[in-house]
């Protein structure tokens, strides 16, 4: 009896520990018959994929938030700044001082104590939009000697304004059709010394002011300026009547009768139409040393066409710092409108009209330079 007992509990007892140990989520496999297997529905096995590992970031790299310390930070020393539309406006500002000095202590080889001032003031404005460009600069210059035993006298005189308007059609030329305007005349009288009595020039004795159209070529750096103009007129100006009655400068001269008395007043204008060529050159030589060359051609056409009026003025200017500089100049004029070695009589009637010259000048200086 025992042993039946024992037979049946042996295969119960194999039945509840098989379904002890199943899995919930993978059922356990199922044995199909090869002859029932078209009536046999298989179910789906899922597999779980794993989690992707979290980028760990490099050592290097530093993921703490910044410290900000706001008692760093500067408050605005100008306060709000409005908005300004950009000018078109360029400006340039010089002003300069050069001196120089020569004494002499029981020097052996003789000398003279002396020192020369030169002063100067340069203004340029430039207007640049699209295809116009607009060009104006002003030159001042004055300078004087003063030299043991003598008195004071004119180194230097210049008053030079000169404005050029171009226009081109396209914005890669560099051709522009130009109209220019140069005008040049002096401060104070001007003397033959040691002769102070009878001033040789004056303050609009002569003027001179040259108005014309042409082309004009300007480099791209704007350091190479031609002007080339077929239709210019030259206008030159005498306005102290004595030198007018002089035919200085080139004016028609007074008629005088046989005792020296002035009958027809000399002229106090001469106009001439002729052709212009003007080149502004800069270059630059080394560090803080530049060349600068300003050369003036003219002819005119009725008068003495073929005779050319020269002025050339070539400048080096050497920079030592900010503020001091020194410049070495040069200038050359050639105008058969003036003539020198004029022989008149007791009478004043002109005896030898005198020749052109050419006209040479020089300068050294070493002094302060400011812009502002």
């Amino acid at each position: 009896m025992a042993s039946k007992s024992l037979k049946f509990l042996l295969p119960l007892l194999l039945l509840v520990m098989s379904f002890s140990f199943g899995q919930d989520t993978i059922p356990a496999p199922i044995i199909v018959d090869s002859v029932t297997v078209d009536s046999v529905a298989v179910d789906t096995i899922v597999i779980r994929r794993t989690v992707d590992k979290i980028y760990s970031p490099r050592k290097d790299v530093n993921l703490q938030i910044p410290k900000i310390d706001f008692k760093k930070t500067k408050t605005l020393q100008k306060g709000f700044q409005r908005f300004r539309v950009p000018s078109f406006w360029e400006t340039e500002n010089s002003f300069g001082i050069n001196i120089s000095e020569v004494a002499f202590v029981n020097w052996n080889a003789g000398g003279d104590n002396a020192i020369s001032g030169l002063g100067f003031l340069k203004f340029a404005r430039k207007y640049k939009f699209s295809n116009f460009q607009w060009d104006n600069n002003l030159e001042l210059r004055y300078g004087l000697n003063a030299q043991e035993g003598q008195k004071l006298r004119k180194t230097e005189d210049v008053i030079r304004l000169s404005s050029n308007l171009g226009f081109k059609k396209d914005n890669d030329s560099r051709w522009f059709y130009s109209v220019q305007l140069n005008f040049n005349t002096q401060f104070s009288n001007g003397y033959k010394y040691p002769d102070r009595d009878t001033p040789i020039s004056r303050f609009m004795a002569p003027g001179y002011l040259l108005f014309g159209a042409g082309t004009s070529y300007i480099s791209k750096d704007e350091k190479f300026n031609l002007y080339l103009s077929p239709l210019t007129q030259k206008s030159t100006f005498v306005l102290d009547q004595d030198l007018a009655d002089n035919g200085s400068f080139g004016v028609q001269e007074a008629i005088l009768d046989a005792d020296g008395n002035v009958i027809t007043p000399g002229e106090n204008h001469l106009l001439e139409i002729g052709i212009l060529i003007t080149n502004n050159f800069n270059y630059t030589v080394a560090d803080n040393i530049e060349l600068k060359s300003r050369l003036n051609l003219y002819s005119d056409y009725i008068k003495s066409f073929g005779n050319i009026d020269v002025d050339w003025e070539l400048t080096i200017n050497m920079k030592v710092n900010k503020f001091i500089s020194t410049s070495l100049g040069t200038q050359m004029i050639y105008d058969d409108d003036i003539l020198f070695d004029i022989v008149k009589n007791d009478n004043g009637t002109i005896i030898n009209p005198g020749v052109p010259k050419i006209q040479f000048k020089q300068v050294l200086g070493v002094g302060i330079l400011y812009g502002f």
